[in-house]
């Protein structure tokens, strides 16, 4: 399996893919290893993922130029994104006791109740590329904190990343057999969903989601779902600062080349002040360095995916073709790489693809609104409910929009931010299940309830 630099197209590594026999023993392994992993002592599996998180940091540059070199994310944003998913560990470290620990609901009477919460066993997580450590440590260091052994499947396109999370898993204290990597492209996949695992968590398109739910079914197992996004954002004409907000929105389009699952994807504008907000929205993007991605002050790299680069165009043609304006980019950039220029277009609306389905890359479209309603109406015009923001200088009224809108997360005045504290979680076409905050410390285990009479 060639590990290819998208910002050059050339093969960085090869890797050999696992084949059905080391697939079949390591997850063997996970189940012996899953049996003692379980048995040591929750503060002790707390402090072996802290251990882990020092270790990040201590290999913090080595790490970021890995992530860069293999999907391509500008190095700051490498950086940015491992330091950010500290984060998790420091929410685990302060809540992991609390959520985890036997609680007693009554001692009432004659009975006391009792509640107890145990691993689920082994789970499979196949995971994501645009953000494998904030995605990844959103299930497996909520899986081994709980007592499960967990079979973890990279992307294919941040494989050298993975390797590197089992690496310093293991010298943090994790069992090697308790943490398995399995490195291929989808007919591992499908081995994993053959297997006879616990539990299966899935980052990434709503197409692949769907088939995995549809395959483990007959299981009854969990399944947690974490799927895309067609994310919209609303400015009202209130907004504080329309430069401001235009600069906030075009980051959180843009961001990561706009391969976020939470990114900006539409962008909704009262009439009022559109043609100020679009004005100051194309300066801000016309500022974007492109380029190499370990040059310092890039801020748009490659596309990670060479296929990508096709439905983007493909949605601005279909878009040209029905009336909308390319203000800005919408072209392939440089001789070598996977490289298109952040596309921003106006005159669009929701018989173009671009508002429609999922660009999962650097390209917006900037529609005109006349009122609240109007707005509300085309946000929630989507197959997708994972995120909505809008930037108002009325919570109240922002606040009451967003509450209609049937997504998990709503922004009220900023946008594309996920904090351990809260779920994450997808509606429709988005996904299911819970990760992150009291839930998901929980989501990796089953309740065992306890009536227990003197």
């Amino acid at each position: 399996m060639n590990i290819i630099n998208p910002a050059t197209g050339s093969t960085i590594e090869k890797l050999t893919e696992d084949t059905p026999v080391e697939v079949n023993n390591k997850i063997a392994a996970l189940i012996e290893g899953q049996k003692i992993w379980a048995k040591v002592p929750l503060e002790e599996r707390v402090a072996i993922i802290i251990k882990y998180g020092d270790l990040v940091m201590e290999n913090l540059d080595e790490l970021a130029k890995i992530l860069s070199l293999e999907m391509g994310k500008p190095i700051q944003q490498a950086i940015n994104e491992i330091k950010g998913a500290q984060n998790r560990i420091d929410h685990i470290q302060k809540d992991a006791l609390k959520w985890l620990q036997k609680e007693i609901i009554t001692e009432e009477g004659a009975t006391r109740e009792e509640i107890t919460f145990e691993p689920l066993g082994v789970i499979a997580n196949i995971s994501a590329w645009n953000f494998p450590y904030n995605v990844g440590y959103n299930v497996f260091l909520y899986a081994l904190l709980a007592g499960n052994a967990v079979a973890y499947k990279p992307s294919e396109f941040a494989s050298l990343t993975g390797l590197k999370f089992r690496d310093l898993l293991w010298e943090a204290g994790i069992p090697q057999n308790a943490f398995g990597c399995f490195i291929g492209g989808a007919e591992v996949g499908e081995m994993l969903l053959e297997a006879d695992l616990d539990g299966y968590f899935f980052t990434g398109s709503y197409k692949t989601g769907k088939y995995i739910a549809q395959k483990v079914a007959s299981k009854l197992v969990p399944v947690q779902l974490e799927l895309g996004g067609k994310d919209p954002l609303y400015v009202m004409e209130d907004v504080a600062d329309v430069k401001q907000a235009a600069i906030n929105a075009a980051e959180g389009a843009f961001y990561n080349n706009g391969q976020s699952c939470c990114a900006v994807e539409r962008v909704y504008v009262h009439e009022k002040i559109y043609d100020e907000f679009v004005a100051a929205f194309v300066d801000e993007v016309s500022t974007y360095k492109i380029g190499d991605p370990m040059e310092e002050g890039t801020f748009i790299g490659p596309l990670t995916r060479a296929d990508q680069m096709d439905v983007i165009l493909s949605q601005i043609a279909d878009a040209k073709n029905k009336g909308a304006k390319v203000l800005y980019g919408g072209e392939r950039w440089g001789d070598k790489g996977y490289y298109l220029t952040p596309a921003v277009l106006s005159n669009v609306d929701h018989s173009m693809d671009l508002m429609k389905e999922e660009s999962f890359g650097p390209i917006i479209g900037i529609q005109k609104v006349k009122n609240d309603q109007e707005a509300f109406e085309l946000m929630k015009d989507t197959a997708y409910g994972l995120t909505a923001a809008v930037f108002s200088g009325n919570e109240l009224r922002a606040k009451e929009l967003v509450e209609g809108l049937p997504t998990g997360t709503v922004y009220v005045n900023c946008c594309d931010r996920v904090s351990p504290n809260l779920p994450w979680t997808g509606r429709k076409n988005s996904g299911m299940g819970v990760t992150l905050s009291y839930m998901g410390i929980r989501a990796f285990t089953q309740p065992k309830a306890y009536q227990l009479r003197g």
